[in-house]
């Protein structure tokens, strides 16, 4: 079912189409062409993490960074990829792609960190959102990709690098 954004001025003219059967919201332009995609679960957890108070709506319970490594990735059917990732956090990874794949689809990934990069770190997830062409929030398209099996010391090393690219952030008191 489509749906005409008509109120809001930054964003009149666009459509929202709500798929049921997949289970994903898709933004459409002005033209008609696709935006982006989100699962239902990406949304239903934005609504939920807006709900908390203000003050603690400052502390991510999986803190991210932007960074680029490299990335392998293959889908139930087999297809295998390679590319570069643009972020991580506790709970996932955002993939550059200029094909990226449909919300909902489960992945096996190998990503090498920049600090040990000949060392390949395995995990699963599944696709959380696409954004099909580069806009304010990525400089590329791509996909964001949420952890739904990874081992506790990977983990730990993913969170480790974020603190420590975190505290390179912040001027000296």
């Amino acid at each position: 079912m489509k749906y005409p954004v008509v109120s809001s001025l930054r964003h009149k003219g666009k459509t929202i189409e709500l798929d049921s059967a997949r289970e994903i919201i898709t933004l459409y332009g002005i033209n008609g062409d696709a935006m982006g995609n989100l699962s239902w679960d990406f949304v239903i957890d934005q609504i939920l993490a807006y709900r908390k108070p203000p003050a603690s709506r400052e502390a991510r319970t999986e803190p991210r960074v932007t960074l680029a490594f490299r990335v392998k990735f293959k889908t139930p059917e087999g297809q295998q990829f390679e590319s570069r990732a643009g972020g991580i956090g506790g709970g996932g990874l955002f993939i550059e792609s200029q094909s990226p794949l449909p919300v909902g689809t489960k992945l096996s990934l190998e990503f090498s960190l920049p600090e040990r990069g000949n060392e390949w770190l395995a995990a699963k997830g599944v696709v959380a959102w696409v954004c099909p062409k580069a806009d304010q929030y990525t400089f590329s398209p791509g996909m964001g990709v949420r952890f739904t099996d990874i081992a506790a010391d990977i983990r730990n090393r993913v969170l480790e690098l974020v603190k420590s690219l975190q505290e390179v952030g912040r001027p000296a008191a």
